[in-house]
């Protein structure tokens, strides 16, 4: 018996050494990529890459992908949230709702590729939408839109039923249970899948590369949004950082723009993170009755 312990403990602490190595090993890959991107990038940098009004530049990039994101969130966030309300709450077990989750799934892990291509033949051909910052957004939804659903189904899956039969006892009904109690406590979990959904939209290349064109002539301080120019317009072209870096990659163009871009990039989705999650935290906080 003494002998079974002494190899358990020993298998223990070799199996903590293990899992702290593989940590320290992925954290410290995460920091060398990170910053030969960000370092490699702003090296080669030139004061006038940073501008908003030539070709040769990023600021029009860069305002094109922060606003890309912004209306995909928009048109996915709500979809995916109340799918997975519908699935965790209101959904019977059967055939359809199996169905539904197969559907998802699928959804889920189609190439970013076939989403493109998706998006071109119904946006741009069937609606005659034209290669377009809206039509870019919509095709990034799609791509969002499973990953949002199944973190809201997990995370009211996760509370305890306390939370919910709770205020069905004291009168509430099931829509107000579910807005009132239920979602704000899911808020931090499914703010996870908002990030992820982020993400994924900040660095989409391949369905953009169908749905959004590339080159971004704007004029600042034209707010006309029915102008081709105007940087709210939804249906104008819009090159993002990504695809940016793919063009002047495979174009073999100016590789010190394309290096300054990949950083930006990547120092946008680490402010978004940050960002996130502290509101996350301080939504939770506020949850949990602490001063925030």
């Amino acid at each position: 018996m003494k002998e079974r312990m002494r190899w358990a403990k020993r298998t223990d602490r070799i199996m903590t050494v293990v899992f702290y190595a593989v940590a320290v090993f992925f954290l410290v890959l995460l920091a060398a990529f990170a910053g030969k991107v960000i370092i490699g990038g702003f090296l080669e940098a030139k004061p006038e890459m940073f501008g908003f009004e030539r070709q040769g530049t990023i600021g029009n990039q860069l305002f094109n992908t922060i606003y890309l994101v912004f209306i995909s969130l928009l048109c996915s966030v709500p979809v995916g949230v109340f799918a997975g309300i519908y699935l965790a709450v209101y959904a019977k077990d059967g055939p359809l709702t199996k169905f539904l989750r197969i559907c998802i799934e699928t959804l889920s892990s189609l190439p970013s590729i076939v989403v493109g291509l998706f998006g071109y033949l119904v946006f741009l051909v069937f609606i005659g939408m034209g290669k377009s910052l809206l039509a870019g957004a919509l095709s990034v939804s799609i791509l969002t839109i499973p990953l949002l659903t199944t973190t809201t189904e997990d995370a009211i899956r996760g509370l305890p039923e306390g939370y919910f039969q709770g205020s069905l006892g004291l009168g509430a009904t099931k829509w107000q249970s579910v807005f009132h109690v239920v979602l704000p406590a899911c808020i931090p979990r499914i703010m996870t899948g908002v990030i992820l959904a982020a993400g994924r939209g900040f660095g989409e290349a391949a369905a953009l590369l169908y749905t959004t064109g590339s080159g971004s002539t704007l004029r600042w301080g034209n707010w006309d949004i029915t102008s081709p120019t105007s940087p709210l317009n939804l249906l104008r072209p819009a090159e993002t950082l990504s695809t940016q870096i793919w063009n002047l990659q495979i174009n073999g163009q100016d590789p010190a723009l394309a290096d300054l871009a990949a950083a930006i990039l990547l120092l946008l989705v680490l402010v978004f993170n940050v960002a996130a999650n502290a509101w996350s935290r301080r939504i939770e906080v506020r949850n949990a009755g602490e001063k925030v």
